[in-house]
């Protein structure tokens, strides 16, 4: 989410820069020379940090090309667990997205359009994202029902998050096939829509 770096001790700001140096080098060179033509070494060099270095900020390759999913999520999923929720599920969560999305660093609008056409692109990244959605929804499912008021199926809100991820996923879909036309702003329009529609797509014809 958006911070003050300078609001920060020294070597917090020195490893969060060189996250994000990491990051922002791994998209530059995975865009300009392909995820398999660059190595590990290769994203190091440029950075000018060690493997050690790199291996203490982010597990693998895939994690640091998707570093602004994990950005995303892990600010959504600290939000909801800090929060009261309360009124229908789903919207609870929506609502908590907007949030999330409206917080986030003025460059992670790009920095997320072109992680999401990377993936699209590239099998190992599809694989690692549909791997990080999975652990993504098992966590939201074990912080909204750790909140839940007692007698709450806990069926009941899997199945709730479990729209609410298709939802979300299906907003991103449509998104970066506009280029990710209008930034954030578009996005999160494209949220409010694709929600609205789940109750039509619930009932739609066979």
């Amino acid at each position: 989410m958006r911070d003050d770096l300078r609001d920060l001790p020294l070597r917090e700001r020195k490893k969060l820069r060189t996250r994000r140096a990491l990051a922002e080098t791994a998209l530059r060179l995975f865009t300009e020379r392909g995820y398999d033509a660059t190595t590990l070494d290769d994203l190091c060099d440029a950075v000018e940090v060690s493997r050690r270095t790199f291996f203490r900020n982010y597990r693998s390759k895939e994690d640091v090309a998707l570093a602004a999913d994990s950005d995303l999520w892990s600010a959504y999923l600290d939000y909801v667990a800090a929060r009261e929720m309360d009124g229908p599920l789903i919207e609870a969560l929506r609502a908590a997205l907007d949030v999330t999305l409206s917080a986030m660093d003025a460059d992670w609008d790009r920095r997320f359009l072109t992680a999401r056409q990377l993936s699209e692109a590239v099998p190992a990244l599809q694989a690692h994202s549909l791997g990080y959605c999975q652990d993504t929804t098992r966590a939201l499912v074990e912080v909204v029902s750790g909140r839940s008021e007692t007698g709450v199926d806990e069926w009941e809100v899997r199945l709730a998050v479990e729209i609410f991820v298709a939802a979300w996923r299906t907003a991103c879909l449509r998104w970066t096939a506009h280029g990710g036309h209008g930034g954030r702003d578009t996005l999160t329009k494209m949220v409010e829509e694709t929600f609205a529609e789940i109750p039509a797509a619930l009932t739609s014809t066979a």
